[in-house]
């Protein structure tokens, strides 16, 4: 049977609660800002929405660990402002956090946003000398991934190759070919042939780094298969992949434990942040 792709990718029709979760996360993130004294609200690039909100741990310094967090809402929708709460978890256990917001679909292309994305990250590696952990949700897994895929020094030369060495990719898509199929298509503008160049399940991923695939248990049998996927195609480049369904999550719910400091999720992009923070520059 023909997979139906519409449904397969339409989140919002399978969680017909979503505006109120989008609501609540609004809600959440005003008032973890509120509560963070310390907060940075930085500009990476010339647009208002090339943004990077800055979570200093309680004893921010150069040996912190530090992880990066790019949101979802398929390339074209969705403020940074709601998930500033996702700094949460980490940061109450010693990690630094910048919540990363970059333009939308149509206005610019899907390779516009890896390249500011990829600015990003260079702007952290220039104002804190310090390769990160990625952490993205949706489409910020995608981005997320193309991050830990990337030649760093091919960008800019004083940076390490390896800037960012390990990514927590929860619910996303890498294989983008089926969205050439589906209505959001039509901001995304994808052909056959850009869908592959901006999959990162084709790209080739520098041995040594670490993949960690995460998914809502409740989510659909593509959303399933995207994230086995990748974890099997990149574990053959010698890239250390795990694959973990979320019992019970879906696909919007499934990042809410980042906001919880006792969290199975937060223990783990903790472990990770501490990994790459102790790698030797």
């Amino acid at each position: 049977m023909a997979i139906d792709y519409e449904v397969e990718y339409d989140n919002r029709a399978r969680v017909p609660e979503h505006p109120e979760i989008f609501a609540r996360w609004f809600r959440e993130g005003e008032a973890y800002r509120n509560a963070s004294p310390k907060l940075e609200r930085l500009s990476y690039g010339p647009s208002t929405r090339q943004t990077l909100d800055l979570f200093p741990a309680a004893n921010d310094g150069p040996t912190t660990p530090l992880m990066l967090f790019i949101h979802g809402g398929w390339w074209r929708s969705l403020e940074p402002d709601q998930f500033s709460q996702m700094a949460k978890g980490a940061n109450a256990h010693g990690v630094t956090v910048a919540v990363i917001g970059y333009e939308l679909c149509p206005s610019c292309s899907l390779a516009d946003i890896i390249g500011q994305v990829r600015a990003a990250c260079l702007y952290l590696w220039r104002k804190r000398r310090q390769r990160f952990l990625a952490v993205g949700h949706s489409a910020g897994a995608h981005l997320a991934a193309c991050m830990l895929a990337t030649e760093w020094k091919t960008l800019d030369p004083t940076a390490p190759n390896d800037l960012v060495p390990a990514a927590y990719a929860i619910s996303g898509v890498f294989d983008l070919a089926p969205l050439t199929q589906i209505s959001v298509n039509a901001d995304l503008k994808l052909t056959e042939t850009t869908a592959h160049e901006l999959s990162p399940i084709y790209w080739r991923v520098p041995a040594g780094r670490v993949l960690d695939a995460v998914v809502g248990g409740l989510e659909s049998s593509e959303f399933l298969r995207q994230s086995k996927t990748i974890a099997e195609a990149w574990r053959q480049d010698m890239v250390q992949t795990r694959y973990e369904e979320i019992a019970g999550k879906n696909h919007f719910d499934v990042i809410d434990p980042l906001a919880d400091p006792t969290s199975a999720m937060t223990q783990r992009v903790v472990e990770l942040a501490r990994q790459v923070q102790g790698i030797a520059l």
